[in-house]
């Protein structure tokens, strides 16, 4: 069996190749400005490049410019669903497109300390859903890291970029019950506690939504993904006098649906329901589930420029308009 050859194609290979310098090869494939190289040498150099599969070492990339081109986003450690995941896969995209790599990795602070991590990497940027302490925030930034972003949770001392728009989701669910006529709003609160950083700000967006339109306060109740424990939360709901239920997000109000069912009611005739993010499934639920769907490809273009103008010290652009989150109708409320 022939032996296979695992050496790493440097720009000293793709230089003989083209018959030019590696100072040749690194102005081309930098696309380097002030530089006086025909087009017939380009043209050679990113052919040999081509041929040979040469791509620059990131590692010798971090030594010149003192960083990488990675943004790290830290994983939480709580399920992540079909919203989060949308938001990453958007956000690669919008990144690329600006010359930076995502990089996602889960955030176990017990596993592996988060030092480790962007002292490996040296990230252009460190984006999280959780909370970072002051002394992470402090070495990062101290170690070069242009932007370190908690994207959730507490608006201290610093903005969180999708807090607000956790707050506005719960808003939109509240101001699209009053608007059907309900004066009395419940809330489901999701039974895992690690999802907090989300159900927090969208309870609290519920809460300044019921104020904004008159009600009284939610009547709040955790709803585990049961029906049977769900349709106690139902029951309880109806003889408190709510008409309509807030849910954390989709699956949460889908047992909510099963709670009603459970209970031998009917919704949206005995409890309205709306949840949060459209999941696929939501279109099929009994009733179909009205929702609220934020546009996460606005979002991750926010983001991804916001990451850009931190490194190059410009301003972070506009917040992300608020028509990115909207609410989609269905039967169920």
């Amino acid at each position: 069996m022939a032996e296979r050859n695992t050496k790493r194609v440097t720009s000293a290979d793709v230089a003989r190749m083209a018959g030019v310098s590696r100072a040749t090869v690194s102005y081309v494939l930098n696309d380097t400005p002030h530089q006086t190289i025909s087009a017939g040498t380009r043209g050679r150099v990113l052919d040999a490049a081509a041929s040979l599969g040469y791509a620059p070492s990131a590692a010798a990339r971090t030594l010149r410019t003192g960083r990488s081109d990675v943004v790290l986003c830290l994983l939480p450690d709580w399920p992540i669903g079909s919203e989060v995941g949308a938001l990453l896969t958007h956000l690669s995209g919008a990144l690329a497109r600006r010359g930076l790599t995502l990089a996602v990795h889960p955030a176990s602070r017990e596993d592996r300390p988060i030092s480790e991590l962007w002292k490996v990497l040296t990230p252009a940027a460190v984006l999280a859903f959780e909370e970072f302490s002051f002394a992470e925030i402090t070495a990062m930034r101290a170690a070069g890291v242009a932007l370190v972003v908690a994207l959730v949770g507490p608006a201290r001392p610093e903005p969180r970029e999708l807090h607000l728009s956790q707050r506005l989701v719960g808003r939109l669910q509240a101001e699209h019950l009053a608007g059907l006529g309900h004066t009395r709003l419940g809330y489901a609160y999701p039974d895992d506690d690690r999802l907090r950083y989300f159900a927090d700000p969208r309870l609290a967006g519920t809460r300044e939504g019921c104020v904004d339109q008159g009600l009284a306060q939610p009547e709040v109740r955790t709803v585990p993904l049961d029906p049977a424990t769900a349709a106690e939360a139902v029951t309880a709901w109806r003889a408190a006098g709510v008409t309509a239920v807030c849910a954390y997000n989709d699956e949460v109000a889908m047992a909510v649906l099963a709670g009603v069912r459970r209970a031998g009611l009917n919704a949206p005739v005995d409890l309205a329901v709306i949840g949060v993010d459209d999941i696929p499934v939501a279109r099929l639920a009994e009733p179909p589930l009205t929702t609220v769907t934020t546009d996460q490809a606005a979002v991750a273009v926010h983001l991804a420029g916001t990451v850009e103008a931190a490194i190059a010290g410009r301003p972070a652009p506009a917040p992300v308009p608020a028509d990115v989150v909207r609410v989609v109708r269905r039967e169920s409320a």
